[in-house]
C-alpha cells in the first residue's frame, strides 16, 4: 500500500493516546493521500469497456466522498491547514504515490483503500467520543 509507511498507531489505545489535533491531522493525512490514486483509478476504470456504467459511478462516489469526508473534518474540527492544503497529496503524506499506486493491482488497490477507511473511521470514531462523550463510547 502507498500510505504504508505513513506512521500511524498501531491498536486502539495508542490512537486514543494521541492529542486531537494530531489524530486530526493524520485523518486529514490519510484522506490527502487518496486524492490521487483515487483519481488515476476513476480514470483507468473509465477505459475498461466491460464495466457497467454502475460500476463507473461508484468509483466517482467514493472519490466524491472522500474529498467531502475530507472537507467536512476540516470544518467540524476547526481545523484548516494550509500546510496539507497547498499540497499534492503525495507532499502531504511524505510519500511518492505516483507510482506506487498506479502499478496495483485493482485487488491490492481496493484492500489498501479499505484498510485506510477502517482507519479513518476508527479515528473518526475516537475523535467523536471526545467531542461528545454522551454517547456512551
Amino acid at each position: 500500500c502507498h500510505t504504508s509507511r505513513m506512521a500511524t498507531p498501531k491498536g486502539k489505545e495508542l490512537a486514543q493516546n494521541l492529542p486531537r489535533e494530531e489524530l486530526t491531522h493524520l485523518i486529514l493525512r490519510l484522506l490527502q493521500a487518496w486524492n490521487e490514486p483515487l483519481s488515476h483509478f476513476n480514470q483507468h476504470m473509465e477505459h475498461h469497456q466491460e464495466l457497467s456504467d454502475d460500476s463507473l459511478s461508484k468509483a466517482k462516489q467514493i472519490s466524491n466522498m472522500v474529498h467531502e469526508l475530507k472537507t467536512g473534518v476540516e470544518k467540524s474540527m476547526g481545523i484548516i491547514s494550509n500546510s496539507l492544503n497547498g499540497m499534492a497529496s503525495s507532499e502531504a503524506a511524505g510519500l511518492s504515490i505516483s507510482n506506487e499506486a498506479n502499478l496495483m493491482s485493482d485487488s491490492d488497490f481496493i484492500h489498501c483503500f479499505r484498510r485506510d477507511s477502517n482507519k479513518v473511521q476508527s479515528y473518526l470514531r475516537i475523535l467523536k467520543c471526545r467531542i461528545m462523550p454522551e454517547n456512551s463510547c
